[in-house]
Parts: structure tokens; C-alpha cells; sequence
């Protein structure tokens, strides 16, 4: 199986980008690809496309800036809207992305982040990065970017969060 990982730089990349989200019920705002592509350009954002046999398999982000606060405050790049889109699971796709962001990463930070969502639909997201040396930044769950208090409700849905941190090795740096 050919991988080619290429970087977000084009509007035609975007309309495929967005025409395969559309056909996994993916759905995201017109404004969500521009800003994207318009912070890559503006070297805030990496977006990583996964092409197999032509095909977009998956993509994620790479964010200088997260809006996690945690990460925001100490200056921890976050990998984020990690996907593979499922007839491509299981083939290492997820790995290879993390494993570009995590070289990109060790050339200038010490320490790389990543989010994952608490129900079961993320329980392969939340096993690789754990195999992967991430542990939970220590802060507990997060909901919508703010702090869970103890004894507050919040919904189970993809803005239940829990934060992970890898320190990058010497022998990457």
C-alpha cells in the first residue's frame, strides 16, 4: 500500500478534503476549511492529508496555538481532529501521521499534546495514543475547552475531552 502524506496548500486539496468528509458524515463549515488553509498558509497550522491510491484515507492538524488553555499556556503544539476514515483504519494511517507531527514537533519544543473524546466511539484513538507514550496532562476531563468542576454536569459527546502529553525523547530532538 503506497501512503503519501502531502501538506495542506491549495484550494483544490480543500474540495477534496471536503467532499470526503461529506461522504463519511463529517460535516464542517465552509469557514472551517478556509480559516485551516488560511493558517497554514500563516504557518499556525499544519494540516496533513493522508492520499492511498489516490484516495484521501485521512488528515489531521498540527496547532501551534491549542485552544486547549493547558497546552495554550505552556506552549504545548496539539495534535487535533486527528481521522481515518474507516475503510482505512487499522493500517498504521494514524501512526504515520503522529509519527510526522511528532518529528516536526522535536526539532523545537520539548513536548507535544493531543485530545481525545470519552466515549466509546474514541476507544482505538485512546489505546494508540496511550501505546504511543501519551499520558493525560493531569488536569482531568474537559468540556468545550473549559475545566470540568467536580459536581458540575456536562454531555458525553465530542466535546468531552481528556488531554494527553508526550515528552519527545532526546534521541528525537
Amino acid at each position: 500500500m503506497e501512503v503519501n502524506i502531502e501538506h495542506l496548500n491549495t484550494s483544490e486539496q480543500i474540495a477534496i478534503w471536503r467532499e470526503a468528509f461529506i461522504k463519511h458524515n463529517m460535516n464542517r463549515s465552509d469557514d472551517y476549511y478556509d480559516n485551516c488553509l488560511q493558517e497554514n498558509m500563516n504557518s499556525e497550522r499544519v494540516t496533513l492529508l493522508v492520499i492511498v491510491a489516490g484516495k484521501l484515507a485521512g488528515c489531521a492538524h498540527l496547532k501551534y496555538n491549542s485552544d486547549y488553555p493547558y497546552f495554550n499556556e505552556n506552549g504545548i503544539p496539539e495534535i487535533n481532529d486527528l481521522n481515518v476514515f474507516p475503510e482505512y483504519r487499522r493500517q498504521g494511517i494514524a501512526n504515520k501521521l503522529m509519527d510526522e507531527f511528532e518529528d516536526m514537533v522535536s526539532k523545537t519544543y520539548k513536548y507535544i499534546g493531543i485530545g481525545v473524546g470519552m466515549y466509546k466511539d474514541y476507544g482505538a484513538a485512546q489505546r494508540i495514543y496511550c501505546r504511543r507514550g501519551y499520558i493525560p496532562d493531569g488536569n482531568g476531563i474537559i468540556y468545550n475547552n473549559q475545566f470540568v468542576v467536580p459536581g458540575s454536569m456536562v454531555c458525553v459527546d465530542d466535546d468531552l475531552n481528556l488531554y494527553f502529553t508526550k515528552e519527545l525523547t532526546r534521541e528525537r530532538l
